[in-house]
């Protein structure tokens, strides 16, 4: 006789989805443990090499002893390859303060994230500056690489805008997460004298590498936005949501050099969008506008006559010299990155 399935309590689809979570976040600490164990035992190897390189012959033939030695001794552990053992030195070098090294931003990362920190920059508090935003905002390897390689630091915060004076309180750390110079487009497959219907078609065609360049928390909601004021038609090239700040950004492409009209145009876009689309809970709409090059002083004259919080930067295909373009992530590359789990797998 065929036994019945009992019949299942009506709440088990909830319990068992809360079930599942339970599992998944147990998995991601035991990951984040593991890692944190990881990226302790290299530094300490690493810190361990030094101290003996003070006063004894530990050349390279030593290193390379060293790193058989380990595969011998450990040879289910990845990560003993001589390479390998070099990075360790050089990541206790790099991190050799005080400060434990389980409490720095490297601490929090992979080891192959310190790997690409340790290859791709000099400069140790240029380290700390990436390691803290890869951390903060679960950038993947290949992500961080890309802002290296496009010198985020320099760019951050840096196009012209009146967004403390617009928005005080919440304008200067708004300005460091959207106001960004230049914006690096080499992914459009562009060149520099594209008209702005071009330019708009290919941002929206790579929109995943379109949102990672302007910045982090940024989602789509048109191209082309239509806009009807009064039986008017008008169209935002651009529409996008901040979702950190909980507001929608105006975007305005112009392949040519800054004109104060440009505002105009920008500045009446985000009032309309204030009016007809922003919800009492929702922050104050900005408004970015893109062009292919531009005065500074023309652009501070405009902005201090514009009534809403703006921001105006450039754009280019050509930050990079042609030995690192070729290096490049391809866009299916940053695309699959974007899209990958920020816990890589820390033996990587």
């Amino acid at each position: 006789m065929t036994q019945l399935e009992p019949e299942l309590p009506g709440d088990y689809s909830d319990a068992l989805t809360t079930l599942k979570t339970l599992v998944r976040e147990a998995q991601h600490r035991a990951q984040r443990v593991v890692n944190t164990a990881m990226i302790e035992l290299y530094w300490n190897i690493g810190r361990t090499i030094l101290e003996r390189q003070i006063d004894q012959p530990w050349g390279s033939k030593v290193m390379d002893r060293v790193a058989q030695d380990l595969r011998t001794e450990f040879p289910h552990m990845k990560g003993f390859s001589r390479t390998n053992v070099y990075n360790m030195r050089a990541f206790a070098t790099a991190w050799s303060g005080e400060e434990p090294i389980v409490q720095t931003p490297s601490g929090q990362l992979s080891w192959s994230h310190n790997v690409a920190l340790l290859n791709k920059l000099d400069n140790q508090e240029l380290r700390r500056w990436y390691a803290s935003r890869a951390v903060q905002h679960g950038w993947s390897v290949a992500v961080l690489e890309h802002q290296i390689r496009t010198s985020l630091h320099t760019r951050a915060g840096a196009a012209p805008n009146n967004l403390e004076v617009r928005l005080p309180g919440e304008g200067t750390d708004l300005a460091r997460e959207v106001a960004k110079d230049p914006l690096v487009l080499d992914f459009l497959g562009l060149t520099e004298d594209a008209q702005e219907h071009a330019m708009e078609e290919a941002m929206t065609l790579r929109m995943a590498q379109t949102l990672a360049e302007f910045g982090e928390g940024f989602a789509f909601v048109g191209r082309q936005y239509h806009l009807d004021v009064d039986g008017d038609s008008f169209f935002v090239d651009l529409l996008l949501y901040h979702v950190p700040s909980d507001r929608y950004v105006v975007v305005e492409l112009k392949a040519g050099k800054f004109k104060p009209a440009h505002l105009g145009q920008l500045n009446f876009y985000v009032a309309a969008i204030n009016d007809m689309l922003r919800l009492p809970r929702q922050a104050p709409t900005v408004g970015i506008l893109v062009c292919g090059s531009k005065s500074e002083r023309t652009v501070r004259y405009a902005l201090d006559g514009s009534t809403q919080p703006l921001a105006v930067t450039s754009y280019t295909y050509e930050a990079l010299p042609v030995d690192e373009k070729a290096t490049l992530p391809s866009p299916d590359a940053i695309m699959a990155a974007l899209e990958h789990d920020p816990g890589d797998d820390p033996e990587a």
